[in-house]
């Protein structure tokens, strides 16, 4: 157990601070609409993220239910809400799609980087 919170600490902290790194660079070097698809897609999938880890916690950890059904309802019920906030930022050209591709990679970007990070130290590890 205590290398599955330490991962989901390292991936969540990596999240926020490439989130971060990534908005700022955005505003700093991109025009507006490029920034604000990375705000818009970094925070949708950070949001997600974190919703559905309170969701699979809630879950996992009752002892006497484990009602994978709501799990899936809240999960393609976020799908859809987060669909249609895409959609609506996209049609309406309130943010370039690769900004928006950009935010939405945050996430990924972060587990990425644990399991980097995890392979490096077993690798370490086993050499000394």
């Amino acid at each position: 157990m205590l290398i599955e919170r330490r991962l989901l600490r390292f991936i969540t902290l990596t999240n926020w601070i490439l989130f971060s790194v990534v908005t700022i660079s955005g505003f700093v070097l991109a025009s507006g609409p490029f920034a604000w698809g990375i705000l818009a897609g970094g925070l949708i999938v950070t949001i997600n993220f974190h919703l559905m880890y309170r969701s699979l916690k809630r879950t996992l950890t009752s002892p006497h239910e484990c009602n994978t059904s709501a799990v899936l309802g809240k999960y393609y019920l976020r799908f859809v809400a987060s669909a249609v906030i895409i959609f609506v930022l996209i049609a309406d050209d309130w943010v370039n799609p690769l900004g928006l591709i950009i935010g939405l990679s945050v996430v990924v970007t972060s587990i990425f980087i644990a399991t980097f990070n995890e392979i490096r130290r077993i690798i370490f590890k086993e050499a000394v």
